[in-house]
């Protein structure tokens, strides 16, 4: 199980600052951030500094949201 990005993701990149692993990445191209679920430590610095609420974990991640486990998975894969 790893932390997942979600759809209220404003890229204001807190995250980014806070994470030991280097594992959340995006560009000025993306929609949002994400979390590549290989190198996620669970460590959860990442879910208390968002702003807007947009970082779960795997398990916790609302109905509505689902399918951004998966699209956070996906754009590790390319």
């Amino acid at each position: 199980m790893t932390f997942v990005i979600c759809e209220p993701c404003t890229k204001e990149l807190f995250c980014v600052d806070v994470c030991p692993v280097d594992c959340i990445q995006g560009g000025p191209d993306e929609e949002q951030m994400y979390i590549d679920p290989a190198t996620c430590t669970d460590c959860a610095a990442c879910e208390p500094v968002c702003p807007v609420s947009a970082i779960f974990f795997e398990d916790d991640v609302p109905a509505k949201w689902q399918s951004f486990i998966s699209k956070n998975a996906d754009f590790f894969k390319s």
